[in-house]
């Protein structure tokens, strides 16, 4: 006998040789079976089976529960009317498991414990509230292979769509299974495996309306319904029903495929006209209660005066543990053809037999669905469940019960401040176009000044998180200057929120570039001496000429970063702007100080957006002085930052790593990729960077009329701070060399100028060594390698003793040259720089010294790819597989998947070895 699943129908298929087969779906059971023995194996799949509504997607789900009997099963069903209630699938999910959350590394845990309510905390990111899920169901399934089942995605709320999107993409090599089904793929799914589901086959399509209708059909009629409903099983099997046999003589008379679920939702209608008017009422009652609690829905309809209508219900609705309609369209063609007057009694009833201490967002929610006009107790009472919903991270959740709030408020001023409370909610979600709106919502209100400067904030806030550059700096200047009279502290912020948006954007600024910018700054109220007003004042001097009086203090306060002398939240917000202050200023030792801070606090706390910027940051430097190991593991991890947030922000690590390594296909791509992209994005000083990397990379190879090029787009573009310095000593060797002794000298004047004002060892350095190019002094080439052994800038130290060999080679003095170039092609080998050790080999030879073709490298095993690099140096250092999971949005099991990959690599069988087949370099130890 046929069997109904949501609109499939069953049979057994004897020659399967298990139990029950879905009826019509042979294609689609083997890629569940498939997706079953790959969990059963110890590997992760996630599938996303798509297809309209009544296709038979939940008995697809259903069947793959069949088919892994051994399999421990977590389920959850989006409810349409529960989008709005932040992480409520989630519950669902992972409710079974919270006795585990305890075992997770304690960030997971607050995460985890704040989004349940379990305990109260700071809003947790929404990336490591995806990381601590990631962790919870890689755990479970380690004691036994886990399938999730997750019905109606469509209807997830965002949080929990975000988190379980977040999720199905980090699964590898865990034991798990992750099984949505959805009736449109949403964008938090993407890109994921999809099955997508159509009607059944012609032969089947008639077996089953047969199997459905009690009496013979005409074959051109049952012909022209298989094709009207497009093989659809629950049409099939939903629209005869009452029907008569002269009734579908005539087909269902359907105009389109599009049509299709209304149609469905008809028949249901036209089955619950047959009922009572009362038991109508309950059935309503139930569609507008979306957890499926009985005792709820009883409670309401007896307050409506229906709840003896039970006993009269149809088999549109069963009763058991939960409320459930025998289709999702059910509910939907009782809620769409209900009146408004009705909706507002049953929502009423609802919002008084739910629990307001239990349960009091979603009795605010049904509240709202009852009013009928503005109603400010109503509003207060969403904006207490918005305030809650943000305080577990909920922020889409936040949105939506203040735009709920905004169109109950009469009032134009509370209306307005509102509406800007849902706009930053919905910014902070990622909900652009809803902030946007609520933006518009809130302008056209009454707002004082106050209020239209925050409106202009979190426009250049959308703006920035959008694309990094563009129009960002010129919103959150005119913010600035609104602010300025209403609220210093507020102002000098926003000032420096758009001196770094302007930094971002460099000449691709459309609106306000930095020299506007820190011109502007200069009018802004006293400092009270914070680390964040140093910079700011320090950056304002800085572009409007006043070099002398602004270097000293922004080096005061890449210091005070760099010492931890500042907040976190400062920390969080402008660390890498610090690190830009150090580089300005020549001090190297500020300049990773405050790098690795930044790393350090945004891991701790979870703000993985920000780690992506401080990766970057802390990347690039530690390239500078010569660990490329770290530097690629650096890479790796802000790549996995990137991939796991979306976060916008240009590879400056990978680029700078990339030029000084030296390997050209990989340095080239990369740097054409970043032109493109940062281009597109407004990401000027991105655009900067990439030329400055071509310029490094195409000296080291001696091509150097086009690496004078390269550097005259760098050392020229703004903002002229810290790329530019640098582009500037590429730009007089690829001149010198190019034989363009004008355009070498008028660099070195301003790469002089700018080291002079400092008096620093990195800027002196590089400066002193642009001159011995450009004088052939050999005092100076002498001073350079002088200056720079006293830093960690082993790169340049390596190329100042190279370009002095080169010259004392010229001189005909091969006996010193080889001195100063055996030492260059050391440390070259040693640090990794390849093109700028054949360099230095090449100009070995050329004095008669033999020198075989090969340098050693860092990591001992080369052949890893970065991400192996980066675990393999984790776990030599000491850390946990956990550990190192949670530096790389990867499960533990996942970890352990790599380090078998990388112990076959370097022919090493434990972790303890790794600290042999790893060694670590001198520079290491000297950082460590």
């Amino acid at each position: 006998m046929a069997r109904v699943g949501k609109g499939v129908a069953r049979r057994p298929l004897a020659a399967e040789g298990r139990g029950m087969k879905l009826f019509g779906r042979r294609s689609e059971c083997g890629v569940l079976d498939d997706l079953v023995a790959e969990v059963r194996a110890g590997r992760s799949r996630v599938l996303v089976v798509g297809g309209g509504p009544g296709v038979g997607k939940t008995a697809l789900l259903e069947y793959a529960v069949e088919a892994a009997p051994e399999l421990r099963v977590l389920r959850a069903v989006g409810v349409e009317s529960e989008q709005e209630l932040a992480f409520a699938a989630l519950h669902q999910l992972c409710g079974p498991l919270l006795d585990r959350v305890p075992q997770l590394p304690a960030p997971q845990q607050a995460a985890l414990a704040t989004v349940f309510g379990l305990q109260q905390g700071p809003p947790p990111d929404r990336f490591m509230v995806g990381l601590a899920v990631l962790s919870l169901l890689a755990e479970a399934a380690e004691k036994q292979p886990l399938l999730c089942i997750v019905d109606d995605a469509q209807w997830l709320d965002t949080a929990t769509a975000q988190t379980l999107g977040f999720v199905a993409r980090r699964l590898h090599a865990e034991a798990l299974g992750l099984l949505f089904g959805a009736r449109e793929v949403r964008d938090e799914l993407r890109p994921l495996d999809e099955l997508t589901v159509g009607g059944l086959p012609d032969d089947d399509a008639r077996a089953l309306l047969g199997s459905v209708v009690g009496f013979v059909l005409d074959e051109p009629v049952r012909d022209r319904i298989v094709a009207e409903t497009g093989g659809n099983p629950l049409a099939l099997i939903e629209l005869p029903r009452g029907l008569t046999q002269t009734q579908l003589a005539g087909g269902f008379g359907l105009l389109g495929a599009q049509m299709l679920p209304g149609r469905i939702e008809e028949s249901f209608l036209r089955q619950a006209d047959l009922l009572p008017s009362s038991t109508r009422r309950l059935l309503l009652v139930a569609a507008a209660e979306p957890v499926g609690d009985p005792i709820l829905v009883w409670r309401a309809a007896d307050k409506l005066g229906v709840a003896s209508a039970f006993a009269e219900i149809d088999g549109l609705l069963t009763l058991g543990e939960r409320v459930t309609f025998r289709h999702p369209l059910v509910r939907s063609a009782l809620y769409g053809s209900a009146t408004a007057q009705e909706l507002r009694d049953v929502h009423l009833a609802l919002a008084h037999v739910t629990d307001p201490e239990l349960d009091p967002d979603r009795r605010a929610w049904h509240l709202a669905a009852a009013a009928s006009g503005p109603d400010e107790a109503v509003a207060l009472e969403l904006e207490q469940s918005a305030l809650r919903a943000q305080s577990r991270g909920g922020f889409a959740a936040a949105a939506a019960f203040l735009q709920r709030a905004v169109a109950l408020t009469a009032d134009p001023g509370r209306r307005g401040d509102r509406a800007l409370a849902a706009a930053q909610a919905g910014l902070q979600a990622g909900a652009f176009d809803t902030a946007q709106g609520m933006l518009a919502t809130a302008e056209a209100g009454e707002l004082d000044e106050l209020g239209r400067a925050r409106v202009d904030m979190l426009r250049a806030e959308a703006a920035f998180a959008v694309q990094r550059g563009g129009e960002a700096p010129g919103l959150l200047l005119r913010a600035a200057q609104t602010l300025q009279p209403l609220d210093a502290r507020l102002a000098r912020d926003t000032y420096l929120d758009a001196w770094s948006a302007a930094l971002f954007a460099g000449r691709l600024a459309t609106s306000a570039d930095l020299r506007k910018v820190s011109s502007a700054a200069r009018t802004a109220p006293k400092a009270d001496g914070r680390g964040s007003d140093l910079l700011l004042d320090g950056f304002a001097l800085l572009l409007t000429d006043e070099r002398a009086e602004a270097l000293p203090m922004l080096r005061e306060a890449a210091q005070a970063f760099a010492r931890g002398d500042v907040t976190a939240e400062e920390v969080l917000r402008w660390g890498w702007v610090a690190t830009a202050a150090a580089a300005a200023a020549w001090d190297f030792e500020a300049c990773i100080g405050a790098a690795t801070r930044q790393v350090e606090v945004a891991r701790s706390t979870g703000a993985l957006a920000v780690l992506a910027v401080g990766l970057n940051v802390l990347g690039q430097v530690v390239a500078l002085e010569g660990d490329f190991s770290e530097a690629a593991s650096l890479q790796a991890e802000a790549a996995a930052v990137r991939e796991a947030t979306g976060t916008k922000i240009a590879p400056y690590g990978g680029l700078v790593l990339a030029s000084l390594r030296g390997r050209e296909n990989e340095a080239y791509s990369l740097i054409e990729a970043t032109i493109r992209t940062a281009s597109a994005e407004g990401q000027g000083t991105a655009v900067q960077y990439a030329h400055y990397a071509r310029s490094v990379l195409l000296n080291s190879v001696g091509r150097h009329d086009e690496a004078l090029l390269a550097a005259r787009m760098a050392g020229n573009d703004t903002p002229e701070l810290f790329v530019s310095a640098w582009s500037l000593g590429e730009w007089v060797e690829a001149a010198v060399r190019s034989g363009d002794l004008k355009s070498a000298a008028d660099a070195l004047e301003r790469l002089e100028e700018r080291a002079q004002s400092t008096g620093r060892p990195w800027g002196l350095g590089l400066a002193a060594r642009a001159r011995g190019l450009v004088s052939g002094a050999e005092d100076a080439y002498v001073e350079a390698i002088e200056q720079l052994e006293g830093t960690r800038l082993r790169p340049d130290l390596a190329r100042s003793r190279l370009l002095y060999g080169e010259w004392l080679r010229r001189q005909s003095r091969r006996v010193d040259a080889r001195a100063q170039l055996r030492l260059a092609h050391e440390s070259f080998g040693s640090i990794g720089m390849e093109s700028f050790a054949e360099r230095a080999r090449r100009e070995l030879l050329a004095t008669g010294e033999t020198v075989r073709k090969r340098i050693g490298t860092p990591l001992a095993g080369a052949e890893l790819t970065p991400q192996e690099q980066q675990i393999a140096l984790l776990v030599r250092d000491g850390l946990s597989n956990p550990e190192v999971g949670a530096r790389l949005f990867l499960s533990p099991r996942t970890v352990e998947w790599h380090l078998r990959k990388i112990f076959d690599k370097l022919g090493i069988t434990s972790r303890r070895q790794l600290r042999e087949a790893l060694p670590r370099t001198d520079l290491e130890k000297l950082s460590g």
